[in-house]
């Protein structure tokens, strides 16, 4: 056996040693505390309130999901005037942001936008894989 097919033979480590020019990642604030601090300084600072709030807040959703095409469109040079012009990790932060939007959206709703939330996401676990989240 070639030296060659003995690498192409031979796994990856399953966990590779940790190099210490890596730093650690910071700790990363607790989601649905972010949720309620962007909700908080969202409604201090709105300019529209009552139903033509509500509504508008639910519409950002519209704008952030036509961005992630956007970036979509850009990085796979669908469009030939504009060529490349994102990356998949343009696409990542802009589903990032529908997801944030859609959360604020959600605690807009209701004050108890997590337990709404996880007891949805429990029924749609159950229905599509048959058996409920832990």
């Amino acid at each position: 056996m070639t030296e060659q097919e003995q690498e192409q033979r031979t796994p990856p480590p399953e966990n590779p040693p940790a190099t210490p020019e890596t730093p650690e990642a910071p700790e990363a604030p607790d989601m649905w505390d972010s949720i309620e601090d962007l909700w908080t300084w969202l409604d201090a600072n709105r300019r529209h309130g009552g139903e033509t709030g509500l509504v508008l807040r639910m519409l950002k959703l519209t704008e952030e999901v036509g961005e992630v095409a956007q970036a979509v469109i850009g990085a796979t040079g669908q469009n030939p005037r504009k060529g490349v012009s994102h990356t998949w990790e343009d696409v990542q932060g802009e589903l990032c942001d529908v997801v944030i939007t859609a959360l604020v959206a959600l605690r807009t709703l209701t004050p108890d936008a997590r337990e709404a939330f996880e007891r949805h996401l429990a029924r749609v676990t159950d229905r599509s894989l048959g058996t409920a989240a832990p």
